[in-house]
């Protein structure tokens, strides 16, 4: 298992909740295949989505239910400046995630987040663990506590 897989089930540790990571056989890159994957709705898939802020080139960490989209306009408010998609390197860079395998919590640096209010209609949703065809189920109030995301309507 690699250091960033690790780096997730320790934060899980650490927020009080335990986690089982699995590795899927087959993609998991997409919401709609991480759902098939999981056997489990594409609402039920997570999506960790990191942004930089325009002008200060903060990172931000959206956690967005699978078939919905985050609302640059919704997320701008929330963080007080505009914001455009994060260069790859520089995410892996600070948080420690590549793209496509970047999970909820483990971020090698502290990361403002917040997480689709449609979340919470689930009794468990599914996120990314830290590696590419790596998920874990988790309940979805534990995941964003875990994350220290703020609850909010920022999708469409």
């Amino acid at each position: 298992m690699s250091k960033s897989v690790e780096r997730v089930r320790q934060a899980a540790h650490a927020a009080g909740f335990e986690i089982e990571i699995r590795e899927m056989p087959d993609s998991t890159h997409t919401a709609e295949d991480a759902a098939v994957q999981c056997g489990v709705t594409v609402g039920q898939i997570v999506k960790s989505l990191i942004f930089q802020g325009a002008e200060t080139a903060k990172l931000y960490l959206f956690l967005v239910s699978g078939p919905r989209q985050l609302d640059l306009g919704k997320a701008a408010r929330l963080t007080g400046e505009a914001l455009h998609r994060a260069d790859p390197k520089h995410v892996r860079k600070e948080t420690g995630f590549a793209i496509g395998g970047v999970a909820p919590i483990g971020h090698l640096i502290d990361i403002a987040a917040y997480a689709d209010e449609h979340l919470m209609q689930y009794d468990v949703v599914w996120a990314a663990a830290g590696g590419t065809n790596f998920v874990f189920p988790s309940d979805p109030k534990a995941l964003v506590r875990a994350a220290k995301a703020q609850i909010t309507d920022i999708a469409g």
